[in-house]
């Protein structure tokens, strides 16, 4: 399907949708991100798709939410509209993997769609931001609630109040990325992570990443007991006797997702 403001390309299991609004330093506008929705929604449902890398270029990742497309909206029409909830949901109800691999700026809305996926890994020219303050507003779609979750109370309040950003080191210390790499490195790292997670089960895969998610969500007593209980249902699959005979016989899995 062709997109105007994305560009979606499958490979070795691998769905890489890169921002492309090179104009306006991919700033994510309404149909940026129903575009994005949609690609993620049909990745979803591909069986050929493993795992997800969402990209931008190399000068930005996503500059913010387009500020052009709000200046002149009202509360009544934000509030009715119910500016960016649809858009939000439709990338946190993927249960594939998710990279994103950031390089350059990473602000406002680029910031907080980098932390709707399940990890980043960043390029060391990225940038982090939640400058919303210096527009009058506030992060509007996780910038004050992942963030915090991610880096602490401190450095959420320091940047969200200060609106300063976050270098790709700083930002790795503070645990929001996972790794930085040189900025030319970052697709083939990406991409590299990509398939070592295309290569497992995608039960245990999605298993995991819904596991985790909840880890911010529940006590602790809880949360553990969901993943004992997912851990538990492993035991249901071939993909569990498989993995296991194979680590036994000393050889590389087959796993088929059954």
């Amino acid at each position: 399907m062709a997109y105007d403001n994305i560009i979606v390309e499958i490979e070795e299991h691998i769905c890489t949708v890169r921002l492309n609004r090179p104009d306006a330093l991919n700033a994510l506008n309404l149909e940026l991100l129903r575009e994005l929705g949609k690609a993620l929604g049909e990745a979803q449902k591909n069986d050929k798709v493993r795992c997800i890398i969402i990209a931008g270029s190399e000068k930005a990742f996503a500059a913010g939410a387009d500020i052009k497309m709000m200046s002149e909206k009202s509360f009544t029409d934000v509030f009715l509209g119910d500016l960016f909830t649809p858009e939000e949901a439709a990338v946190m109800r993927i249960r594939k993997p998710i990279i994103a691999a950031v390089s350059g700026y990473a602000l406002g809305g680029g910031c907080e769609l980098a932390m709707m996926c399940d990890f980043i890994i960043a390029s060391d020219t990225a940038k982090f931001g939640q400058p919303e303050v210096n527009l009058g507003v506030m992060a509007g779609m996780g910038g004050t609630q992942r963030l915090t979750r991610l880096v602490g109370r401190a450095k959420s309040m320091d940047m969200n109040l200060t609106g300063r950003f976050m270098d790709a080191e700083e930002a790795e210390r503070a645990g929001l990325v996972s790794r930085v790499v040189p900025c030319k490195e970052l697709m083939k790292e990406a991409t590299g992570a990509a398939k070592k997670i295309a290569e497992k089960s995608m039960i245990s895969v999605m298993a995991i990443k819904e596991a985790v998610h909840r880890a911010d969500q529940m006590p602790l007593t809880e949360a553990v007991l969901f993943e004992r209980r997912l851990f538990h249902s492993m035991f249901a699959t071939e993909d569990q006797k498989e993995g296991m005979a194979a680590f036994v016989e000393k050889r590389e899995p087959q796993f088929r997702d059954k």
